[in-house]
């Protein structure tokens, strides 16, 4: 496999997402490693994919191969990735990686002291509320991780403090926190195209995500369906896939034409369609949700790239960010009555959405990948000067014992 070679005399990082680079989620990854990149910092992002370097959305991948068998894959994965670390170890300063991989890595803490130093980062909770079996033992999987964690690595990032505590990183090993962020300027052509709804013209409401039931996009569809029988005019477009999609369409389709679901389309494309939209709907959870009040609102930030005033429970993900913007309109549950309380807040305000979505967007610059980045760099090279502090002030003490 050919390498992607690192140059000396900086911060050197291999990279492990088992993401296949072109899945939307991937964003994090990539954008994350351009920015890195321009700080100065070599960076090797290893992803599953067709054997060999490539190139995303501008972003040098080295890919290794994975079958699509989910536990095979896995296992096939990490066999290779190893079989290419290893001799290699040498050229990074740290292996940097997500709890999926955890387990495959652990073993490079016996390598000694001159190797990569071990860096595990949380973006996700596990869903709490599980039934199944697999579910269940998923859940129990990654607990058993995160305490191997606390015992073997050399330190841990997290994607908010929530999630952070949440799993139980010990103080001394958290090296800092890195939220998710966004690409102002991949939303420039929403906020040059969209036309502002003129006197008697409908407000375009649009959700692009996953269909999950915890996501409550079903009594949103009710609320607007009630607005619009209250003589308000609100249509919505809903774009993605997910379980509640056949719910979704048969309610839907007692909305005269309002709401309208449509298919997943990719991320390229999502910019110019928010550019059709007046305002972004996130993720719905329920106030207290753990797997969301522990999270990153990452649809959050792109509505506000994008000029975008945005409609949200307020849960604590979405509090943090735009808790002092009167840009959003809050429901304070994902009741089919709160949400229409938004509803009718986002009605009377119609004719400032143009200057709220400004709002918006003069906000999002505290939000963006190259500030993340910028967290993640002082997380790493921080770590770093501690760890060679701690080794010299070890081995200047062992010295002294010996004479």
């Amino acid at each position: 496999m050919k390498d992607i070679q690192p140059t000396s005399g900086r911060l050197r990082m291999a990279w492990v997402s088992p993401l296949t680079p072109w899945k939307l989620d991937s964003v994090t990854w990539l954008d994350t490693t351009r920015e890195l990149r321009q700080l100065g910092m070599d960076v090797t992002l290893l992803a599953a994919g067709p054997p060999g370097p490539a190139e995303y959305r501008g972003i040098e991948v080295l890919n290794i191969k994975r079958p699509e068998t989910y536990l095979i894959g896995r296992v096939l994965f990490h066999l290779r990735l190893l079989g290419y670390l290893l001799p290699r170890l040498s050229h990074y300063d740290f292996i940097f990686f997500h709890p999926i991989s955890a387990l495959w890595l652990f073993p490079l803490r016996l390598m000694g002291r001159d190797r990569p130093l071990l860096v595990m980062d949380s973006r996700d909770l596990l869903d709490s509320n599980v039934t199944t079996l697999k579910a269940r033992l998923r859940n129990s999987w990654e607990r058993f991780t995160y305490w191997l964690a606390a015992r073997l690595i050399d330190g841990q990032t997290a994607i908010t403090p929530r999630l952070a505590h949440m799993v139980g990183i010990p103080p001394q090993q958290l090296w800092g926190i890195w939220p998710s962020g966004v690409a102002p300027e991949t939303f420039d052509v929403s906020r040059a195209n969209r036309q502002w709804p003129a006197v008697g013209e409908s407000v375009r409401l649009v959700y692009a995500g996953i269909f999950l039931e915890q996501r409550n996009l079903l009594p949103l569809v009710r609320a607007v369906r009630q607005a619009n029988d209250e003589g308000m005019a609100f249509t919505m477009s809903l774009y993605g896939d997910g379980p509640l999609r056949l719910a979704l369409e048969a309610e839907a389709a007692g909305s005269a034409g309002a709401v309208r679901v449509e298919q997943p389309i990719p991320y390229d494309q999502i910019p110019t369609m928010l550019g059709e939209a007046h305002i972004g709907v996130t993720s719905l959870p329920s106030l207290g949700d753990a797997k969301y009040e522990a999270s990153s609102p990452l649809k959050m930030f792109e509505y506000m790239a994008a000029g975008l005033p945005i409609l949200s429970t307020s849960n604590n993900c979405h509090t943090d960010v735009a808790g002092r913007g009167g840009y959003v309109f809050w429901a304070s549950e994902p009741s089919e009555e709160h949400l229409l309380g938004a509803l009718r807040q986002a009605w009377a305000a119609r004719d400032r959405l143009a200057e709220l979505g400004r709002e918006a967007y003069d906000d999002v610059h505290e939000w963006t990948w190259a500030a993340a980045a910028r967290k993640l760099h002082s997380a790493l090279a921080d770590g770093l000067r501690r760890r060679k502090q701690s080794y010299a002030t070890a081995q200047l003490a062992a010295e002294k014992t010996n004479r």
